[in-house]
């Protein structure tokens, strides 16, 4: 399995997560209680989804699922 080869959930999530943590540091984010809860919740979603177990190098995969959501959400905003 390539390490590029990501769940549609588990980049979907990580896409979640990575604008939740963009709500929550604008400046004068409101209902910052609700989006580090829900931070909270994206978070235990990527660190214990399965795919984790059948990936050899699991922190380089992690990097590079940080990189394929960016990316993605990058694209589908142009």
């Amino acid at each position: 399995m390539n390490v590029t080869d990501f769940p549609d959930d588990l980049v979907r999530t990580q896409a979640a997560w990575n604008a939740t943590y963009n709500a929550l540091a604008a400046p004068r984010s409101r209902d910052t209680a609700v989006l580090r809860r829900r931070l909270l919740i994206l978070s235990v979603r990527l660190w214990w989804h399965p795919y984790w177990e059948t990936v050899p190098a699991v922190l380089v995969a992690r990097s590079e699922l940080r990189r394929t959501a960016r990316v993605r959400g990058a694209v589908r905003a142009r």
